[in-house]
């Protein structure tokens, strides 16, 4: 218990939580990311590039985040030189997931404390 009780304590807890579609196609923190950095720098370009891939990759995963939530999530911001922004349907996407995982990753940190007794000696 020693061990598990200091790896929490040093190390925290780390969870991959993903939306999962009838395919079995994932929609996580990766693609989440890739679509926040779209909207902060209006550009999938400077998104993929800030992500280090591709902007083809980058592409694909934003292509595959539509086919997997059913609707579109970026759209252009005037002509395809001015760049792209979240559609209000992507910005509810990208809030509802970051607080669904912070929801969860605080409950998963809490209940390693009960479970590993963080708070006790031994």
């Amino acid at each position: 218990m020693r061990f598990l009780r200091e790896v929490v304590e040093k190390k925290g807890v780390h969870l991959q939580l993903w939306l999962e579609d009838e395919r079995g196609e994932g929609f996580g923190r990766g693609r989440v990311q890739l679509l926040r950095l779209i909207e902060e720098r209006g550009s999938l370009s400077k998104a993929a590039k800030e992500l280090g891939m591709s902007y083809r990759g980058a592409w694909g995963k934003l292509k595959k985040a539509e086919r997997i939530a059913g609707v579109a999530l970026v759209e252009a911001s005037g002509t395809k030189r001015d760049g792209y922004s979240l559609t209000p349907e992507g910005r509810e996407l990208v809030e509802r997931f970051q607080q669904w995982y912070a929801d969860v990753e605080r409950y998963a940190e809490e209940r390693a404390r009960e479970l590993f007794a963080l708070d006790q000696e031994g």
